[in-house]
């Protein structure tokens, strides 16, 4: 690669990329291919079309999908585990009752869409969904109220957690690919999620179930659910804590790093490095994952065999995501190393559009083509990091572009994204109506979001 200079100017270059996209678009929906499959491909055909030598493609490839999975692989299957835990030990259903018990019935989706904030932490938006939807259903039918008055919020706050906050794939690779600091990107993560989540999330949701009154789906039986609880769950407050223990150790290696950078400790300190260490994401992760198999496991009865059993169920549902995010970055690995990365950060130069701006653009340039808000993500993320590495930012202000480009991947949700037929379906909603109500959510979430992102970039600079 050091003796190879790409020849061709920044028109071909960028039409080689829009045709990738289009690709990706044309075998995704029109033939059914699984995104895994055509995010190879499309890699393996857009090196070839690019001129990148053929001793050097394959390796471009795996060093693309290996140095993405590298900071993915842990944190995605550590999380999914944590999750898996909390949802067998009944936790969920503990939590959501204590909820709905301190701010009371009528703020009952106010205290559905709190609980799927926390429970969303680390577990997947279509995840999350699936296991609130027991809770969801049978409050709204104890309250005789229509479903999406609770079900919006509930999935509005899933998803705000998905594209804002690590642990989720796409915030960690976008982290990755940007080299920003995944500390940093929680600070500033939480800060763009909870008032976005609030206004799009709980506000546009409420107003959205009201308008479009429909019963609960008999999808499940809210009858059953009850029995189907274990008989000895944990309580909300063991649960909120064990939810919480990462984010604590996350944010003690932040402030540790900060506290360095300000002279206030020594970095070089031994002590300083230990908890440093025990700060760093996958450790912290871990970390909980083994106090979560103690509390949820062994102190609750369960012997060593159900636990491994648990915690094995959550690692074969997760494959795919890790794979397609894997896969999306081998697609920007390729980009950056043709020189498609260099000539549409050169392209958004010319034009005059601020980076923070023009990361989300691309976002939803890609989300509205190919569905994905994780592969969205990562790609903008492999395409704009030559000019995001160029810039010279600080480290919030590189949370900030993370989060702005997370914005414009939960965009223009449409019959592309499977999170729109998942909504659509589990809550009994046709096509025009979840056009109506899920996609105007995810668009009120990007934009919004994208606004208090770019409000964190412009503060970040001042500094």
């Amino acid at each position: 690669m050091e003796d190879w200079t790409q020849t061709l100017t920044a028109g071909p270059l960028l039409g080689i990329a829009a045709a990738a996209i289009a690709l990706i678009l044309f075998l995704v929906i029109k033939f059914k291919m699984h995104a895994f499959l055509v995010l190879i491909i499309v890699s393996l055909a857009t090196a070839l079309a690019t001129g990148l030598p053929f001793a050097q493609i394959v390796p471009t490839m795996i060093t693309g999908f290996g140095g993405t999975l590298g900071s993915v692989a842990l944190l995605v299957g550590l999380g999914a585990m944590l999750g898996r835990l909390v949802e067998t030990s009944g936790g969920a259903q503990s939590l959501a009752d204590a909820l709905i018990r301190f701010f009371g019935e009528k703020r009952a989706p106010f205290a559905l869409g709190f609980a799927s904030l926390i429970f969303g932490f680390p577990i997947f938006f279509d995840a999350g969904l699936v296991v609130m939807l027991p809770i969801i259903f049978a409050v709204a039918r104890r309250m005789k109220a229509p479903v999406l008055l609770y079900g919006l919020p509930a999935a509005g706050a899933f998803s705000v957690m998905h594209v804002f906050l690590p642990p989720h794939p796409g915030p960690i690779s976008a982290s990755g690919l940007y080299s920003a600091n995944v500390g940093y990107v929680l600070i500033a993560g939480l800060i763009v999620a909870l008032p976005t989540w609030y206004l799009a999330g709980y506000l546009l949701g409420m107003w959205m179930g009201n308008k479009w009154k429909l019963p609960v789906p008999d999808l499940l039986s809210g009858g059953r659910q009850d029995d189907d609880q274990p008989t000895n769950p944990p309580s909300a407050g063991t649960i909120v804590a064990l939810m919480l223990l990462p984010v604590a150790l996350i944010f003690l290696n932040t402030g540790l790093n900060m506290a360095g950078s300000l002279g206030a400790v020594d970095p070089k300190a031994t002590w300083v490095e230990v908890l440093r260490m025990l700060g760093e994401t996958p450790v912290a992760l871990l970390i909980s994952v083994l106090v979560a198999s103690v509390v949820l496991g062994t102190r609750r009865g369960k012997n060593g065999t159900a636990i491994e059993k648990t915690l094995d169920s959550a690692l074969g549902p997760v494959c795919s995501v890790i794979l397609v995010t894997g896969a999306g970055g081998m697609f920007g690995g390729v980009l950056r190393a043709s020189g498609i990365g260099d000539a549409l950060a050169d392209l958004m130069g010319d034009l005059g559009i601020p980076l923070v701006l023009a990361v989300f653009l691309v976002a939803v340039i890609l989300r509205v083509a190919q569905g994905s808000a994780t592969v969205a993500l990562v790609t903008t993320a492999g395409l704009m990091a030559p000019a995001v590495a160029a810039a010279g930012l600080n480290d919030f202000q590189l949370a900030a572009i993370v989060l702005a480009t997370g914005a414009g991947s939960v965009a223009i949700s449409h019959v592309n994204d499977s999170g729109f037929w998942l909504v659509g379906r589990l809550m009994g909603m046709d096509v025009p109506t979840t056009l109506k109500t899920w996609t105007v959510m995810e668009t009120a979430i990007a934009v919004i979001g994208f606004a208090i992102s770019a409000g964190i970039f412009l503060l970040a600079g001042l500094l």
